[in-house]
């Protein structure tokens, strides 16, 4: 079959490698220069992988049988667009790859705490002797994985909206929708095309799979009527099954069983915040459908210690702590890390917009706030919002945001660096951004 690939990333490159294994023709199309694309190009070429890059032409879909789209391309680019007039079906990586895979699933996706539950998920498997890998949005491509894992190794994917958007035949055995609030809406137009995208996780689920979903969230809760396996759910409120907060424990309880099951008590969570409950909770969940046993679940929520860039401490400078949140990409992201310093915090944000509306930040600003930082495309429109009731200043370079925000702060503050904003005015992505952060803080 004649298959073209677009985008030359990470899922992009793996996609075309495993097509190619598969005695496919494989053209590649990637938009961006290729200055930035040294090492793809020689892979592409060490493999005899066709491919153009500074734009996508009719030679992408001239030939093509069908289309692999590479996680946020959107569907107004030109190429997404040409292909459908064309007919020209258009599948994800995800899609893809896991037609090659018959290994058990769970597949994870929500606005926030997805790369976090996933590490979790795959650290309690792992931490109770069954053998599991974190993959998809994190991690390796699934691509990656196709003749090189043990068809027993559980699957734990990370499913991003951009991903599931282009699914036809994917299931995953357990399907968990941790939330949804507004975000990556440049992509999908609308709040309802976005957590329609989100819903297609468990689309092809039957009724012997499972679907979890957080009995808090009443975005999430609409896929109840869509469901077409078993439904359990979590919650910080005790409830009649499913896994939940009651009193200081994290209890368990069953539809065919009337005892509660007691996990642990909340104060030996390893991870602090409201929404790390959350997201042990769904991984406990999804652990005990694959029999682990909460001895085993509490023993590996106790050692886990979370994911970089995500409320990743740095150093303690002069009293004064700093954290590295840049996974923060969207106001509830932002709220999380906010809602978990009691101490002062001086926070910096800014970056690329998405809609964001700030005001829903307001309180918990009034509260805990002593000083904002303002940074990147977004800075004028941060200070604009809060520095009526709120100390701000505008830095224009990463480097004197930093600077400035230790000058604020005082032994005992949190220097929080939570952008509520994507990355891409001023770095690749949210990765190289905390990591430039971490560089700057350790040079203080």
């Amino acid at each position: 079959m004649n298959i073209s690939v677009i985008g030359a990333g990470k899922s992009g490159i793996s996609a075309a490698l495993l097509a190619k294994r598969k005695g496919n023709n494989v053209f590649l199309s990637e938009s961006n220069s290729k200055e930035n694309y040294e090492k793809e190009q020689e892979i592409l070429k060490e493999n005899n992988i066709e491919c153009e890059f500074g734009a996508n032409t009719e030679k992408a879909i001239e030939f093509a049988d069908f289309i692999i789209s590479s996680p946020g391309v959107p569907p107004n680019a030109w190429i997404i667009q040409q292909a459908e007039k064309k007919n020209i079906k258009i599948i994800s990586e995800l899609e893809f790859s896991t037609q090659f895979l018959k290994n058990p699933s769970i597949a994870i996706t929500g606005t926030n705490g997805k790369t976090t539950t996933t590490e979790l998920i795959t650290f309690i498997l792992n931490n109770s002797g069954r053998k599991a890998i974190a993959c998809g949005n994190i991690g390796k491509p699934i691509s990656d994985l196709v003749g090189n894992i043990d068809e027993e190794q559980i699957l734990v994917i990370e499913a991003s909206s951009f991903q599931l958007d282009r699914i036809e035949k994917f299931r995953p055995n357990i399907a968990i929708i941790l939330n949804i609030s507004p975000d990556h809406l440049y992509y999908h137009g609308s709040i309802e095309e976005y957590k329609k995208a989100k819903f297609k996780i468990f689309s092809n689920q039957n009724e012997k799979d499972l679907l979890i979903l957080n009995n808090d969230d009443k975005q999430t809760l609409e896929a109840r009527a869509f469901a077409r396996g078993q439904l359990d759910y979590f919650s910080i409120n005790p409830m009649q099954h499913g896994i939940y907060c009651k009193d200081s424990s994290l209890a368990i309880r069953f539809p065919n069983k009337h005892k509660e099951e007691k996990i642990m008590f909340l104060n030996e969570l390893s991870l602090a915040g409201v929404h790390n409950r959350y997201n042990a909770m769904a991984a406990g969940l999804a652990c005990r459908a694959f029999e682990v046993k909460n001895e085993n679940i509490r023993d590996s929520l106790m050692k886990f210690q979370g994911v970089e860039h995500r409320l990743e401490f740095v150093r303690k400078l002069n009293g004064i702590s700093f954290i590295n949140d840049s996974k923060a990409t969207n106001i509830n992201a932002a709220w999380y890390a906010l809602s978990s310093y009691e101490k002062p915090i001086v926070w910096i944000a800014g970056g690329r917009a998405d809609l964001n509306d700030y005001s829903a930040l307001d309180d918990l600003v009034k509260q805990r706030v002593k000083a904002i930082i303002c940074i990147g495309e977004e800075k004028d429109n941060i200070f604009n919002h809060y520095c009526t009731f709120t100390k701000c200043k505008r830095e224009y370079s990463f480097e004197d945001a930093v600077s400035t925000a230790y000058n604020e702060a005082e032994s005992g503050d949190v220097v929080l660096f939570a952008p509520a904003c994507k990355s891409f005015d001023m770095f690749a992505n949210f990765e190289h951004r905390g990591d430039v952060f971490k560089e700057l803080v350790n040079e203080l």
